[in-house]
């Protein structure tokens, strides 16, 4: 028996000491009660805790990536959105401009037959008669009055021939008598001082820059176009500059958006 064993041996052995719940079985052998399944239940309790904190700690930092991938392709998503929404208002806004643009301002400059600069000679300027017109006192309430008609005659240095000279396309339409049509106004003599000065201008100049009809289907020339070429210019490439800008803010967004999906394809074949 281990007792015997162990007083009878004259080595040192390690005999350990039974518990107080240890008994003798019929066969003679010593018996601890559940002690082997306390001792692996424990052991591999421990090991289970340790391989699930690990595995714990791994999920979260899993968790964690993917939630920062998802920030991130959210935040990137939302950045496309407004870069194509801020193309599209600007290919937009450049229609509305060239809409806008064509009916006003290229289409005074295509209807007008006076194109052609020419350097013109003042002739004669003289205000010959009074033109009758009427100006606003309020709601519904009008009052006559009356402004001097100044005519400007002008000869063509390349050709000498001589036409009258109006202020704009404006006044063709207006008064084709008249160089200046001023505002209506009540004190007739402020607007007489003010057509005076300019006719004192002009015979003070002597020559001034004037626009023709080249096809010389008009007997007259204007002194300054309403828009002129300088204004035809901007009319066009301002809003070519934003329908360009837009077209390639919204072109950037798309190839992005394909190099992003080809990216993320050859690292799936990779994988």
């Amino acid at each position: 028996m281990l007792g015997d064993n162990c007083s009878d041996s004259r080595t040192i052995d390690f005999c350990p000491t039974p518990p107080s719940n240890a008994r003798w079985d019929s066969k003679g052998g010593l018996q601890f009660p559940h002690s082997s399944d306390r001792m692996f239940l424990w052991a591999g309790s421990k090991a289970t805790d340790g391989r699930g904190e690990r595995r714990s700690i791994y999920q979260k930092f899993r968790e964690y990536d993917v939630l920062d991938k998802r920030k991130t392709v959210t935040a990137l998503r939302a950045g496309e959105d407004r870069a194509i929404l801020l193309g599209l208002s600007m290919v937009l806004l450049s229609v509305m401009m060239y809409f806008v643009l064509g009916i006003t301002i290229l289409r005074s400059y295509s209807d007008s037959v006076w194109t052609d600069e020419a350097s013109c000679a003042i002739v004669n300027s003289t205000i010959v008669y009074d033109v009758n017109c009427s100006y606003s006192c309020g709601a519904e309430c009008w009052k006559r009055s009356r402004f001097p008609c100044l005519q400007v005659f002008v000869s063509l240095n390349s050709s000498g021939k001589v036409l009258r000279l109006l202020h704009n396309e404006e006044t063709q339409d207006s008064n084709p008598e008249c160089f200046y049509i001023p505002t209506c106004r009540k004190n007739y003599a402020a607007t007489h001082a003010m057509v005076h000065n300019i006719s004192e201008r002009l015979r003070s100049q002597h020559t001034v820059q004037c626009f023709v009809d080249p096809t010389d289907r008009v007997d007259s020339a204007i002194l300054t176009q309403i828009y002129g070429r300088v204004a035809v210019f901007h009319s066009l490439f301002w809003p070519t500059c934003t329908l360009i800008g837009g077209t390639i803010i919204i072109a950037m967004v798309k190839l992005t958006q394909y190099l992003s999906i080809m990216c993320e394809r050859l690292s799936r074949i990779k994988r």
